[in-house]
């Protein structure tokens, strides 16, 4: 496996991850009919202007047979959030690679680049009914901050998402 920054020409790939795996990953948590309108067109398009404008930070994961997997990362989102303080925007793997370190690799990689950016915290918002992504950051040596439970509307149903965080140090 090989892991390296996103080229413009990853784009569709990036964009058909993230869609399988939110499809795949979010069911029960996330409206049904929410993730069957999700494009791979649209999202297509919104990486290709990320990976051209360099934020988040997009790391992408291959084998042989094409991605498996990326990080999106950088400044940390909340609002008053310290400026040393990173924000892992996302972290997707194709649900055929599930389970098979390539989520902790891409992890153990945005980490080195966050630490030679400067940043000495990181935090990643997961969604409360998200086992899979929970035990994943908990392993990571996230901890849950339990006063930063938020509550929004997604495809017309109410969701949970909590903060994770932990030093990068």
């Amino acid at each position: 496996m090989h892991i390296a920054p996103a080229r413009l020409e990853d784009a569709r790939q990036v964009a058909e991850i993230h869609v399988t795996t939110w499809q795949s990953a979010y069911q029960g948590i996330v409206p049904a009919q929410y993730l069957a309108s999700l494009s791979v067109d649209q999202r297509e398009a919104m990486w290709r202007g990320s990976i051209a404008d360099g934020v988040p930070e997009l790391l992408v994961a291959k084998v042989e047979g094409g991605m498996i997997g990326w990080v999106a990362f950088g400044p940390c989102r909340d609002e008053g959030s310290p400026a040393d303080c990173a924000e892992v925007w996302a972290i997707y793997v194709a649900p055929s690679s599930w389970s098979s370190g390539v989520g902790r690799m891409l992890w153990h990689r945005a980490q080195e680049r966050m630490l030679e950016q400067g940043f000495r915290t990181v935090s990643a918002w997961v969604f409360t009914q998200n086992a899979r992504a929970i035990r994943f950051y908990s392993a990571a040596g996230f901890a849950p901050d339990l006063s930063s439970v938020k509550e929004f509307e997604l495809g017309g149903e109410q969701v949970q998402e909590i903060r994770y965080a932990r030093a990068l140090e």
